[in-house]
Order: C-alpha cells, then sequence, then structure tokens
C-alpha cells in the first residue's frame, strides 16, 4: 500500500521481514485466537496474523490508511477493521467481552498513555506483544534503584509479568525513526503480587511519590501522609520513590482509607 506516513500520528512502517517473522514466531498466533491489532499500519503484522485463521480485529486512527484496509483484506472473512483512536476505545466492546491478545507496533508518541488505558482490561487480556520505544520497555522492567525505575514499573509489574524479548534497528522501518526499538512481551498475573487493598490507593501514592521524584517521601507524599504514618508502614520516609519496592508501595496503598475501585 502506497501511503506517506504521518507524523501526527507516530507512523513508522515496519519493512524488515526478518524482524516480521521474529515477532510473529514469538506470538505464535492460533486458529483458535482472538488477536486485536493496534495501528496495522500498511498491513506487515496484519497479513501473517490473518493466515493463521484467528479472528483478528484491527484498529486503525487514520481514515486513508482505513480505506485502503477495507479494500486489502475485503474479501477475508476473519479479519475486522476498526476506525477509532486506541486511547478511546473500549476493549471490552471490541472483543465482545472475550478474552483477547493485543498486538502492535505502537506509535511512541502514545504508547506509555496506551499501556495505562488497557491496564483496565487486565482481566480479558491473555497477553500482549508490542514494539516499542526501548526507553519504554527499559521503563517497564526497571526496578528500584535504576533511573528508568518510575509510575509505569510500578504500575505494569502490578498486572504484568514483563518480559523484553529482542531490540529492532530504525533502519526496520520507513522512515527509520531515531530511537531503537524493542519487542516485548507482557503477560497478565493470575493473583496481583501484593496485597494492596485498593488499586486506586496504589496509583494514587505513586503517582504522588513520582511526580516529585527526586524530593524525600516526607515531602512528596505529605498530602497523603506524615512522616509518621510513613514510618508506621514500615518505610523510611527519608527516602525517594525510585528507592522503594513495589511490595513497599503496596504497603503504602494498604495504609491509606480503602478507595472503591
Amino acid at each position: 500500500m502506497n501511503h506517506r506516513p504521518r507524523k501526527r500520528f507516530g507512523q513508522n512502517f515496519l519493512h524488515d521481514q526478518q524482524v516480521i517473522d521474529r515477532i510473529i514466531a514469538s506470538i505464535a498466533p492460533q486458529p483458535t485466537d482472538l488477536l486485536l491489532e493496534i495501528g496495522p499500519g500498511q498491513a506487515a503484522l496484519t497479513e501473517p496474523l490473518m493466515a493463521s485463521a484467528a479472528e483478528l480485529h484491527v484498529l486503525e486512527i487514520d481514515r486513508d490508511l482505513v480505506l485502503q484496509l477495507e479494500k486489502k483484506f475485503a474479501q477475508t472473512s476473519n479479519v475486522t477493521i476498526h476506525a477509532c483512536d486506541v486511547l478511546q476505545a473500549d476493549f471490552s466492546m471490541i472483543s465482545d467481552h472475550r478474552p483477547f491478545r493485543l498486538v502492535g507496533n505502537l506509535p511512541y508518541n502514545i504508547s506509555t498513555p496506551l499501556i495505562f488505558h488497557l491496564l483496565r482490561w487486565h482481566n480479558l487480556i491473555r497477553d500482549m506483544h508490542f514494539m516499542l520505544q526501548k526507553e519504554v520497555v527499559d521503563r517497564m522492567a526497571s526496578g528500584p534503584g535504576s533511573k528508568a525505575y518510575g509510575r509505569l514499573s510500578v504500575m505494569t509489574q502490578f498486572r504484568y509479568s514483563v518480559t523484553p524479548l529482542f531490540e529492532v534497528r530504525g533502519e526496520s522501518f520507513i522512515p527509520a525513526p531515531r530511537v531503537c526499538s524493542s519487542v516485548v512481551r507482557l503477560e497478565p498475573l493470575q493473583t496481583p503480587p501484593f496485597e494492596v487493598g485498593s488499586v486506586n490507593n496504589l496509583e494514587r501514592v505513586v503517582m504522588a511519590a513520582f511526580s516529585q521524584r527526586r524530593k524525600t517521601l516526607r515531602n512528596s507524599l505529605r498530602n497523603l501522609f506524615s512522616a509518621e504514618q510513613i514510618l508506621t508502614a514500615g518505610i523510611d520516609a527519608g527516602q525517594r520513590a525510585e528507592q522503594l519496592s513495589l511490595s513497599q508501595f503496596a504497603a503504602l496503598a494498604r495504609a491509606l482509607p480503602y478507595d472503591a475501585d
């Protein structure tokens, strides 16, 4: 398909067949799968996913690409095209409340907000295989003490097992991005690694702590806790957010009055 990549949609089209094959092998799509592909672009992944005979739904925001995809897959019974903004999409409606697998070469400009958007459907998601900016994958997988460790790390690891798979060089795309990409697998955890009482409370604590990550918890969390309350939760109020483990964030979440999710 001929299509000029549009900066406003963050379009970088994958064309490296070796990378495409490696991604499809990592996904290992089966005929019984319900697959949702985000940002199909020029159908580099869509065609091999379709060939697996899985039920495939593709979500595309670019109307010109939607028209091209509809024409390309008009005679294909297992592919449904959705013209939509994935940041506004209701994935439970698209999947008809059935468990689904997610795939996508995600635009860099929406990758982080999209990951947070998807957290609400973790109970329906079987797994996710995404191409992301390497920096984002590093943030997802990082642990305490790392500069990459932050809100995305904590909230992703609370819901998912994070497995970076392989890196992809810029030359594999048209146009070539100036940053390195990585493919990552996210698998929902059957049960959270720690009891938090309320996920809303966990989000409140993590957001407050990392919004002022250079400050100590005594200062960054002052609107939620006194220094004595932080200490009562078993945590040194002189620490910074990047020093806390997921279990310590969970302890702080439990210390807040219950906030229904």
